[in-house]
């Protein structure tokens, strides 16, 4: 199977879910309080679930790199998760709290950072992909030399 194959699926699941995510997000900034707090309990349960998957990865990954991998992004989301928790306390699953100017600000500048994240991750994923497209080609290339 080529890179590409290999890859395509991926790129499929990614193109789908950042559409998704967008599209939701912009939808979302027109809503009413009551569907934004629907979906907000929608997206935490499927956050959850994701981070239960990656728990799952990290104690019985397919290699050590999958599972050291998924130990750091589960690392690293549990860090920012404890942050957001000390500092303002409920904000990715507030009910009918209230919330002062402050922490409404602190919460858009996450949601900000937030984005930046995700645009820095395509930009490693970029040239973890074409990494490996790399390697791929330069092999197929030494086992045509072997072989000649």
């Amino acid at each position: 199977m080529s890179q590409e194959g290999a890859f395509a699926v991926k790129l499929s699941q990614l193109e789908y879910q950042c559409g998704q995510t967008l599209n939701r997000l912009r939808l979302y900034q027109e809503r009413d309080h009551r569907k934004i707090r629907e979906e907000l309990k929608q997206v935490l349960g499927a956050y959850q679930e994701n981070e239960h998957l990656l728990q799952k990865a990290v104690n019985t990954g397919r290699s050590p790199t999958v599972a050291a991998l998924s130990e750091a992004q589960l690392s690293y989301d549990r860090r920012v998760r404890r942050i957001l928790q000390d500092e303002l306390p409920g904000c990715l699953h507030r009910g009918d709290s209230s919330f002062s100017a402050d922490q409404v600000e602190a919460i858009s500048l996450y949601g900000e950072y937030a984005i930046d994240f995700a645009a820095q991750a395509m930009r490693y994923a970029h040239l973890v992909v074409l990494s490996a497209i790399d390697a791929q080609i330069s092999l197929e290339e030494q086992k045509q030399e072997d072989s000649i």
